[in-house]
């Protein structure tokens, strides 16, 4: 198993030196799963609830949640971020909304948190934004889905 680098010579958190990496095109993004009821699921659809657009504002939640990473994970470096993109996959069968967040950077670091707090960001929007229509709402499923560039190259989950 690797050593983790996230504690100094004495057993504390410190953050890692990445002053010594080369700066590269790094991808990450993450997949996570909204599951609602029948009901909820139409509102949605049809942009009926009454706080507004559900998706869009997720969409921008996770926007923003993806650039302010380093404020709410606290070993996470400030990265110049060049591109974040939120999609949502509605399900109707499962009256799911599947999200899968993709972000991108020219730097020393992977955006992998970034990628995972945009997801998680997003699905609590949902979730916030329809807590007045139900309230068993369920957010699961968040995983790393795939990581690019770096020294460590790439990784994919297995299907």
């Amino acid at each position: 198993m690797p050593e983790l680098s996230h504690f100094n010579a004495e057993g504390r958190a410190k953050m890692v030196d990445v002053s010594e990496k080369a700066a590269t095109l790094r991808e990450a993004a993450a997949g996570g799963t909204v599951l609602v009821n029948e009901e909820t699921f139409g509102l949605i659809m049809r942009g009926g609830m009454k706080k507004g657009d559900v998706l869009a504002v997720a969409q921008v939640a996770g926007i923003m949640a993806a650039k302010r990473t380093p404020e709410l994970i606290p070993m996470c470096h400030p990265i110049a971020i060049t591109g974040v993109d939120i999609e949502f996959n509605p399900d109707a069968a499962r009256h799911a909304i599947d999200i899968t967040a993709t972000v991108r950077c020219k730097g020393e670091t992977g955006v992998e948190m970034e990628a995972l707090t945009a997801v998680s960001a997003a699905a609590l929007t949902i979730y916030d934004m329809c807590k007045a229509a139900q309230k068993d709402i369920e957010i699961g499923n968040i995983r790393l889905l795939h990581k690019s560039g770096g020294k460590s190259g790439g990784w994919k989950v297995e299907s």
